[in-house]
């Protein structure tokens, strides 16, 4: 059986993770990322699905895998967040692009919408990191917390592993596709390039002509 073609785009950049730790890549990156360390979790478990649907990794492991980390690690913010606080944030936050503004208004968002943000914060870039920590320091009840924060693990989980394998099931077909779009993309991207350095070298001809009269 053919070796699968490379994975597209920035995906590629995980292989080596993913070729050299598997599984152990998915649990970990996902886990930490998951109680405010900026790490690529996410993009981790998209491309370990990818893998799976190629045929290069088991999509039940993966999806597993990453819900019990996703689980684990939000808990370990709601703990960070429940007794450590505000004197964590102030004193660490900044290391992990954790700051009192972005905390804050978390905590007010949270404060009008309640467990639901839990659910839906796994798909909100920033929120996902953060809203176990949050959840703590406005200390929501720990059950309440563990069933919302478990109902938005399976269901992130499931939107990324069923699109993931899909796409890894089809990758001979797509990977193409992406490479064409790809080259289409960074065409349009020269062209407006190219436009708007005329532009501006037309600006300054007339700035310097009309200097002159």
């Amino acid at each position: 059986m053919a070796a699968p073609p490379p994975l597209p785009g920035f995906l590629s950049d995980l292989a080596p993770v993913l070729e050299h730790w598997g599984y152990l890549a998915v649990a970990v990156l996902v886990f930490i990322e998951d109680f405010g360390i900026p790490v690529p979790g996410e993009t981790v478990m998209v491309a370990a699905t990818v893998y799976a649907g190629a045929g290069r990794l088991n999509v039940g492991m993966v999806a597993g895998i990453a819900f019990s980390a996703a689980v684990l690690g939000d808990n370990v913010g709601y703990a960070i967040g429940r007794y450590g606080g505000k004197r964590l944030v102030v004193r660490y936050g900044r290391y992990v692009r954790l700051t009192q503004e972005r905390v804050a208004k978390a905590q007010e968002f949270f404060a009008r919408h309640g467990g639901k943000v839990v659910t839906v914060a796994r798909f909100i870039e920033g929120l996902r990191q953060i809203n176990g920590i949050v959840a703590g320091m406005g200390e929501m009840p720990w059950r309440r917390f563990l069933a919302f924060n478990a109902l938005g693990a399976a269901l992130w989980v499931g939107t990324w592993v069923t699109l993931g394998y899909f796409a890894g099931q089809h990758i001979d077909t797509l990977y193409p596709a992406i490479e064409r779009s790809e080259l289409y993309l960074l065409a349009a991207l020269g062209l407006v390039a190219a436009v708007l350095i005329v532009r501006r070298v037309r600006r300054r001809a007339r700035r310097t002509a009309s200097k002159r009269r």
